[in-house]
């Protein structure tokens, strides 16, 4: 399954998208990209704190919960749009964060350094630094213009051979995540999409509710 902002609206987190994401008058595209962070780092990474904080107040809503008890049964998988984290605070298994994460911090030089999560709400230090090299370190979530990571690309490719395939609170906007339920569909999944607006996605079943009131449901 796949599952977008909608899964994690009824717990409080912004979408970050359109005049609701708004933060100093600037738009996600305006600040989510290298050339952003290229020019000014500081205030890309306190737009990214500021989400932190709001994130960090945030609990997972029965979306989350009802997602989590499926990952228990053999075969599951999870592909993920959101960098939240609210996933893996309920106990869902076999999570890829196609996105990446907004807790998880990189090398800006990428000196070799392995990535790592840091959960400090505030950071320590504005912008952060790489612990190995001192240079400057980056938000480890894939911003607008940048290529999903290999393994996240191949572990929805996997997901896509399937019996069944949900497409959860995604407006099936953004690509390439929006052509996994299209890709499940053409190798023979029964394919189900719950989004409180239907999409133009061909699917077998459109349940047009919120997450946190279909999921449950579905047992």
């Amino acid at each position: 399954m796949v599952t977008g902002a909608g899964v994690s609206a009824a717990s409080g987190v912004p979408t970050f998208r359109g005049a609701g994401g708004l933060w100093r008058n600037r738009q996600a595209q305006q600040l989510a990209t290298p050339e952003a962070f290229a020019a000014d780092p500081r205030l890309v990474w306190e737009w990214y704190a500021w989400r932190r904080q709001v994130i960090a107040g945030c609990n997972p809503n029965p979306a989350h919960e009802t997602i989590a008890r499926w990952s228990e049964r053999p075969g599951f998988s999870l592909i993920t749009q959101n960098v939240d984290g609210l996933h893996e605070r309920a106990g869902t298994k076999h999570v890829t964060r196609y996105h990446g994460s907004i807790w998880t911090v990189k090398c800006w030089a990428d000196c070799g350094a392995a990535d790592w999560e840091d959960f400090s709400v505030p950071l320590p230090e504005l912008p952060p630094r790489c612990p190995r090299c001192g240079a400057l370190a980056r938000p480890g979530v894939v911003w607008f213009g940048e290529a999903i990571p290999t393994a996240a690309l191949a572990a929805a490719q996997a997901a896509t051979a399937c019996d069944v395939f949900l497409s959860v609170g995604t407006s099936s906007v953004v690509y390439p995540a929006a052509g996994l339920l299209a890709a499940a569909r053409a190798r023979g999944a029964f394919t189900v999409e719950v989004n409180p607006e239907t999409t133009a996605s061909e699917v077998d079943v459109a349940l047009p509710m919120a997450a946190e009131a279909a999921l449950p449901l579905l047992g």
